[in-house]
């Protein structure tokens, strides 16, 4: 082989092997990005854990909102064990909210977690609300109207 021939090769090779490795690494950026995306805009699929399976409701609302309830009740200053009413979280909320008000020397950051605790616990609140719906047993196939009886 001459020596142009082998200096050509070598640099193609070179290149295809630096364009291989870009794409690989944007091909992962975007997928890990469509993901974060995905998750949070609420879309179906988007309540699967890691393994695949279905989250239990309370690990769904984390990973929609952001925000554990733990952390939500200590922002609000309310307990978790039992959860309190809607308008006593509302109570704190409107409270918090107004101690932060950027206006009055405030945080935007801290009104910011302070709704986003009341939006969580009020979640909670419609999570543990909702009553299961009871399965239906089947109920026997009624004999269907056909104009051939024998």
């Amino acid at each position: 082989m001459s020596a142009p021939v082998k200096l050509i090769t070598q640099i193609l090779v070179t290149g295809v092997q630096i364009f291989g490795r870009a794409f690989a690494d944007a091909y992962k950026t975007a997928a890990a990005n469509a993901a974060k995306q995905r998750a949070a805009s609420g879309e179906v699929g988007a309540d699967l854990g890691n393994d695949g399976e279905a989250l239990a409701p309370t690990d769904a609302l984390n990973k929609k909102l952001g925000i554990t309830l733990d952390e939500a009740a200590q922002i609000l200053n309310l307990t978790k064990a039992p959860l309190p009413p809607r308008d006593e979280i509302l109570k704190r909320y409107e409270y918090m909210f107004a101690q932060n008000d950027p206006a009055k020397g405030g945080s935007i950051y801290i009104q910011g977690k302070v709704f986003r605790a009341k939006e969580r616990l009020e979640s909670e609140l419609k999570v543990t609300a909702m009553p299961e719906e009871p399965v239906q047993p089947a109920s026997p196939p009624s004999e269907p109207p056909s104009g051939n009886k024998q």
